[in-house]
């Protein structure tokens, strides 16, 4: 009895222990689940989608570094749940150890990216850069040490919603294993990895379409995401940051925050303060919080680009880019910027082409434009992309007026820099003060501007003459512009394939637009001018087409011109050296080739310093002489009558003709160039008239 007493009260022991032990096991489990549910849903977040508001006390509990996600809405968590908890591992210095970063590139730039990131983290840790398609899908996650590894991916969106050639087999390899069931992804969750994606977000349905499936596969996998994916924008009128190298460095201060820093609720420094987080594809709602709002600064909030609910074009950090490449800024989408032959010209060193071909005078000759925006991304763009893009207006407007007081203003106050200038000539620094002709193609695309036609009979009214260019993708705008001096449209290509990968047309529909907009030419009364800016290896091909697109405008006159080479930037899309810039006997070649397929059409002038030949329509030359200059006041008195009828009384090309002097028309010994200028050369015997 005695015995059974005993047996008795172990059993009893026995028993406490074993519930005590249920019960705390029990509680690390739901404990567990409770971090992994929450983790899980964290971790769905990315950044594509407009955003919604926090109320105070979420905003406060966000910045506390709490963060649930329950029904779509954030409510306040266990206090004890802080980073560590939320991403389901700890971000430290002593834990990641090795940072491996994989990329992929089309154009160049994403390697140049990855090359600062590198210096920027090697700092603090070692990290390696590798392309990703030098090795093997499978061997991107072949890590040694996957618990002491961070693996970063740096990928573009390109051509359509694609990744770039040399990305394509690992993503198409990822897709299909990250759904594969025979892959065990328990043997990747050690591997923790974030992704940046590099994409325009001028390109609707394709922003950043390869950096979100990247990083949704990743995740599939069984990989854990350390940071939420990062969508960087080279559309500057959209980035958080003013453009891409922007958003990609605040991204990278961001990444060396997360892997430096001791584990804290939401340590994050006043520099990093714009992460987007966006629920994945897999809810049917997408409600979204931008944490910008949530930590930085008040004054910086105040800073946001906005006037009036309206968002203006040119943000603070496009401001400065431009400023600093010359531009005079007016208002809010609108610049203005002296042409280097206006300099040139008030030194008596030479005209532009435009002198040579239409008898402009270039000390007189204002280059602006109402819209610093354009619906193309040519890749021989000398802008170096810095200029915003859209498909139609969406900024603030500022008046058509104010635009051209302020034009004028600023070109006036350039050319006064110019007094007492060695070599400036007296009569043509006062003849620069009052500008005679306006160049509409500085940057982006003018005819874009609501007001253009009110902005055109503004400069008509001051006696300026309009010269303006288009990229044809507006052919409404085109209809319905009212006469200009001289009306250009872009062909940059013969075909669609390759008037897509030289021009990078933001509409989808860009071949239909580009052939009605040549369709609204061929309608308009006044000059009209095909622009074909020719380089080597990407559309010298394809004469004939070229000629079709002639009959389908029937333009007054075709200007063929070399490609400038603006430098070897390894950041623009186009990767363009000298080999493409075609000399200036291939360029009368070209012309003379496409000559001969148009039987209306012939060589008319060149200016050899510009590396440029127009080619004339022979109804131009009168009386065995051409007559491709124009008579300015005559076009001003056209417009007069024009503007009184209201439209009705209407002219056309031939009305305001003057002659082409000798030495401006092709085959002369000047070559273009105006003999009562003086044509300065270097030591080494180089012409560096225009400078």
């Amino acid at each position: 009895m005695f015995n059974l007493d005993i047996d008795h009260s172990l059993l009893t022991i026995e028993n406490l222990v074993f519930t005590f032990s249920f019960g705390f096991i029990s509680m690390l489990i739901f404990r567990y689940f409770r971090v992994y549910r929450h983790y899980h849903e964290e971790s769905r977040f990315h950044n594509i989608a407009p955003s919604f508001s926090l109320s105070n006390e979420n905003r406060s509990n966000l910045q506390n570094g709490f963060l649930n996600v329950r029904d779509n809405k954030f409510e306040e968590v266990n206090r004890r749940v802080g980073i560590k908890d939320i991403l389901g591992f700890s971000i430290n210095k002593d834990e990641i150890k090795t940072v491996k970063v994989f990329y992929a590139t089309q154009f160049g730039h994403t390697e140049e990216l990855v090359k600062e990131l590198k210096e920027l983290l090697s700092e603090n840790l070692p990290c390696s850069v590798v392309e990703l398609s030098s090795l093997d899908p499978e061997e991107v996650f072949a890590v040694k040490k996957p618990k002491e590894t961070a693996l970063v991916f740096v990928i573009p969106t390109v051509n359509e919603g694609l990744p770039p050639d040399n990305a394509t087999w690992f993503c198409k390899w990822l897709s299909e294993a990250s759904t594969d069931f025979r892959i065990d992804k328990n043997s990747f969750s050690y591997l923790r990895y974030s992704v940046f994606g590099s994409g325009n977000s001028a390109y609707e349905g394709h922003f950043n379409t390869v950096a979100v499936d990247l990083d949704s596969d990743l995740e599939k996998l069984g990989l854990r995401r350390m940071l939420p994916l990062y969508l960087g924008d080279e559309n500057s009128s959209n980035s958080k940051h003013g453009g891409l190298d922007e958003d990609f460095l605040f991204w990278s201060k961001l990444l060396l925050n997360a892997i430096e820093l001791p584990v804290s609720p939401l340590n994050l420094s006043q520099d990093v303060k714009n992460i987007t987080l966006i629920e994945s594809s897999d809810e049917e709602e997408d409600e979204v919080m931008d944490v910008e709002d949530l930590v930085k600064p008040v004054k910086a909030v105040a800073e946001k680009n906005v006037s009036n609910g309206i968002k203006e074009m040119i943000t603070p950090p496009l401001r400065q880019v431009l400023t600093k490449q010359g531009y005079k800024l007016i208002g809010s989408h609108s610049g203005v910027k002296l042409c280097r032959w206006t300099k040139a010209m008030l030194r008596g060193r030479g005209g532009c082409y435009k002198h040579t071909f239409y008898g402009i005078e270039s000390h007189r000759c204002m280059e602006a434009t109402p819209s610093l925006a354009c619906a193309n991304k040519c890749v021989f763009c000398w802008r170096h992309h810095s200029n915003p893009v859209g498909t139609e207006w969406k900024w603030k407007m500022d008046d058509a007026k104010s635009i051209v007081e302020g034009a004028l203003e600023n070109h006036y106050k350039m050319i006064k820099q110019f007094k007492g200038v060695p070599g400036v000539i007296k009569e043509k620094f006062e003849e620069g003060l009052s500008a005679r002709h306006c160049a509409l193609s500085l940057v982006g695309e003018p005819i874009m501007y609501p007001e253009i036609n009110k902005l055109v009979s503004l400069l008509h009214e001051k006696h300026i003459s309009t010269f303006m260019v288009t990229n044809a993708q507006f052919p409404d705008a085109i209809k319905n512009l009212d006469p200009v001096t001289q009306l250009y449209v872009s062909v940059d290509a013969s075909t669609k394939d390759s008037l897509k990968k030289i021009d990078r047309p933001l509409f989808p529909d860009f071949w239909e637009r580009f052939i009605d907009s040549l369709k609204a030419l061929s309608e308009k009364g006044q000059r009209t001018v095909y622009r074909l800016t020719l380089v080597k290896a990407w559309n010298f091909d394809e004469m004939k087409n070229y000629a079709g697109l002639v009959d389908l405008g029937k333009p007054d006159f075709i200007e063929i011109k070399g490609v400038t080479y603006c430098g070897g930037d390894s950041k623009k899309p186009s990767k363009l050296t000298m080999e493409n810039v075609p000399w200036h006997e291939e360029v009368i070649s070209f012309s003379q080739q496409l000559v001969d397929l148009l039987p209306d059409y012939s060589i008319s002038s060149e200016h050899e310093h510009s590396n440029c030949v127009l080619i004339a329509h022979k109804k131009f030359y009168i009386e065995n002489k051409w007559n491709t200059w124009i008579n300015y006041e005559k076009f001003h008195q056209l417009m007069e009558e024009y503007y009184k009828s209201e439209g009705k009384s209407t002219f056309s090309s031939l009305d305001y003709v003057c002659p082409t002097p000798d030495w401006a028309v092709f085959g002369a010994r000047e070559r273009g160039f105006d003999p009562r200028e003086t044509r300065w050369f270097r030591k080494n015997n180089k012409d560096i008239s225009g400078c």
